[in-house]
């Protein structure tokens, strides 16, 4: 039968036929010890080892065994009654024994280089070698003989880097103590001799002389003196000796482009015919402004309200293909259309029915125009021809000479003349009577798409993809005048009757309005949600502007305070193009839905029953 007992006492001992459990002092009093041992039977009496070679066993916090060994412990009687059954109490847990931190190794030393010796030189034992240092030290003499100091690849790029910038700032040094010429055409005779290129892509005058200050500043670092001061020799005899009257004399070359006497013969006719316009409309201006009986504005009134009660008044399917350009003749009786797939037709107005079919392109049509004297019909297209025609549908001219497709085309005012732009970066001048090329005009950086005529004559104005827009006088040949304020590529463009302002309309969707007198834009209309892709003034007084855009409408804008008047929306694709009859009372516009819309306003019906009465 096995028991549990529990002592305390004040001296440790353990009791015969007993295995020990657990022993502890108390740490309150120091003199009373805890024993936990159990009675053994006597078979497991003779199974425990009674071995005395373990005299004393050694306990964590001071806690030990005492010897059994010497001498033999009496029996005491136990606390606890041992007929009654001893209760099973669990031992007390101990706390647990504290555990000193460990005590870091100090590090070992870091292995010294020995210095070296020098000839002659003895060891530490005064002999010649060094066989007791390496009995002494051991590894420690391999690992400082053979350590080196090894520089990383980031330390090595910092290096040049310096040294590469510490050599810049001796060259500018150096170089800012050369005395270098001023004049570029010393300048480039110095540069020539050292076998230098004498300028440049896009170098100026100071990035010339700069290149070659850097130049002289590097042949002297490089030893090169003799180079530079037989090149300073030479241009000092180049200097001492007097030149041939031949040799000072240049070459001069013309900056421009001879023009044919058939060019030369049309300015003269431009200037002619202009010039008698230019004053019928001073005077008729200074009319409107000294004579009382004269009300602009109630005019200006009166047109802006029939341009506000404009309505869909007709709508035709022009072509199987959609539609590229219209054109109204001069007195309104036709209206000229032409489509993608290189057909144009004539149409009759008011019913709009169809009177001829133009074919000969071979390639889209991209633009068509009546002209303003007779009836006669100009197309333009991607086979980089432009075609004249009569408006019986006869061919009469084709204009060939543009290097890639063209865009727009416009009669002169006086009718003799016809000007088409192209992809090609240039638009022409061409003469209606003989078919020749009057004028190659360059000056866009980028493909020419818009153009338009000053309606006394004197003026061209053009419009391409580089956001410019160019004024040209024609009597001169002169670009006279750069318009830049739009973003992107300006597609159409139009003069105001009024003679100095000018309208401009791009793919920045912007309409800018421009006056002449002041060279600036004088008015920034947001017309539209997406590119406008024709503009046009009302051509008889130019109290109002029409805008055709990609967003599907066209609109009519007042050319008094560039207010809203109308928006002509009914059209299911993109609007090509548009234009404006002569009294401004029907605006014809065609569209990628491939229908012809004419726009008049509510008041016509009245008036010609008036007149009829």
């Amino acid at each position: 039968m096995e028991k549990i007992v529990v002592l305390i006492i004040t001296k440790p001992y353990i009791p015969i036929n007993c295995r020990l459990y657990y022993v502890s002092l108390c740490p309150i009093q120091s003199n009373l010890v805890l024993l936990v041992y159990r009675i053994m039977d006597v078979d497991e009496e003779n199974i425990v080892s009674t071995s005395q070679e373990e005299s004393l066993t050694t306990m964590p916090d001071s806690e030990t065994l005492i010897p059994t060994t010497d001498s033999p412990i009496q029996p005491i009687q136990p606390l606890i009654p041992p007929l009654a059954p001893p209760s099973v109490v669990p031992p007390a847990i101990a706390p647990l024994p504290t555990i000193p931190p460990p005590i870091p190794q100090p590090l070992p030393p870091l292995p010294v280089r020995p210095p070296a010796k020098q000839n002659g030189e003895l060891g530490a034992n005064g002999s010649g070698s060094d066989s007791d240092y390496d009995e002494s030290s051991g590894t420690q003499h391999a690992l400082g003989a053979n350590a080196e100091y090894e520089i990383s690849e980031e330390s090595k790029l910092v290096r040049e880097r310096q040294e590469r910038a510490m050599q810049e700032l001796l060259m500018k040094r150096r170089a800012s103590a050369l005395a270098v010429p001023t004049n570029d055409m010393a300048v480039r005779t110095r540069l020539r001799r050292l076998g230098e290129p004498i300028t440049l892509f896009g170098e100026r005058e100071m990035e010339r002389r700069d290149r070659l200050r850097m130049i002289m500043a590097k042949l002297d670092a490089e030893g090169q003196l003799e180079k530079l001061l037989k090149a300073h020799e030479e241009e000092e005899i180049a200097a001492s000796t007097p030149v041939a009257d031949d040799e000072e004399e240049m070459i001069q070359y013309p900056f421009y482009t001879e023009g044919s006497n058939a060019l030369l013969e049309a300015r003269v006719e431009i200037a002619k015919y202009s010039i008698p316009r230019a004053a019928l409309r001073l005077e008729r201006s200074r009319r409107k402004r000294d004579d009382p009986d004269e009300d602009v504005d109630a005019e200006m009134d009166w047109a802006l309200k029939q341009a506000a009660s404009l309505v869909l008044d007709c709508s035709e399917i022009g072509d199987d293909r959609p539609l590229s350009g219209c054109s109204f003749s001069y007195d309104g009786k036709l209206l000229a259309t032409c489509a993608l797939n290189g057909v144009a037709k004539i149409w009759s107005m008011p019913q709009v029915q169809k009177v001829y079919t133009l074919k000969g392109h071979t390639e889209r049509a991209t633009d068509i125009a009546f002209s303003p004297t007779q009836n006669q019909v100009a197309t333009a297209s991607a086979d980089r021809t432009a075609k004249l025609w009569n408006s019986e549908g006869c061919l009469l001219k084709t204009f060939e000479g543009h290097l890639d497709r063209l865009a727009r085309i416009a009669f002169h005012p006086s009718g003799k003349y016809l000007a088409t732009t192209s992809f090609d970066k240039t638009w022409r001048l061409w003469d209606i009577d003989t078919g020749v090329e009057l004028l190659l005009q360059e000056g866009h950086s980028r493909n020419v798409y818009g153009i338009s005529f000053h309606c006394d004559g004197s003026l061209a104005a053009s419009c391409g993809l580089d956001a410019l827009a160019r004024v040209w006088d024609l009597r001169s040949g002169r670009s006279i005048l750069a318009l830049e304020g739009h973003v992107k590529p300006v597609l159409g463009i139009s003069f105001s009757p009024n003679g100095y302002h000018l309208a401009t309309g791009g793919e920045d969707n912007t309409c800018r309005v421009w006056d002449l007198r002041k060279k600036k834009s004088l008015y920034v209309i947001p017309a539209h949600a997406n590119l406008i892709s024709q503009v046009k003034y009302e051509p008889q007084e130019g109290y109002f502007i029409a805008t055709s855009s990609y967003d599907m409408t066209a609109k009519i804008w007042s050319a008094r305070d560039f207010k809203p008047v109308r928006t002509l929306s009914g059209h299911e694709a993109k609007v090509t193009s548009l234009d404006v009859i002569g009294d401004g009372q029907c605006v014809a516009t065609v569209s990628h839905d491939r229908t012809i819309k004419l726009w008049s306003s509510r008041g016509n019906g009245k008036e010609k029953d008036m007149d009829i009465d």
